[in-house]
């Protein structure tokens, strides 16, 4: 019964319904965003939903840190830092640069820093 009056109510909205619709909106048919693309923004952001790694990129966007640096900053174990640190490289979000035997990350480049700096001022305006 509930089901049905909801069907009802949605059905009714949709002949009621005074917006133009897709077909008689004009959109910009150059450039379209590519399936790659696509899957590629959804990766960056899927990289950026985790906490750590945000962490990582806070830390990350003051200076350049080894490993060692950033495992004591997040409490955390070398190895797991390590990982997390490689999922960022293969996105290229950060880079790294290997000084013997140590190797020190930052930002691959400043627009995950510019994302990223956009965020916290959105929040701020929460």
């Amino acid at each position: 019964m509930i089901l049905e009056k909801i069907w009802i109510e949605a059905s009714e909205s949709e002949d009621t319904c005074t917006c133009t619709g897709v077909g008689s909106v004009q959109l910009r048919q150059e450039p379209q965003i590519t399936e790659e693309q696509a899957v590629g923004i959804a990766e960056v952001f899927k990289a950026l939903g985790d906490p750590t790694r945000v962490k990582m990129i806070y830390y990350l966007q003051q200076r350049e840190l080894c490993v060692h640096d950033l495992a004591t900053l997040l409490a955390m174990g070398q190895s797991a830092v390590s990982h997390q640190l490689r999922y960022l490289r293969d996105l290229h979000i950060v880079k790294r640069r290997k000084v013997g035997k140590t190797v020190f990350y930052s930002l691959d480049d400043d627009h995950i820093e510019q994302i990223f700096v956009q965020t916290l001022g959105h929040l701020q305006h929460m």
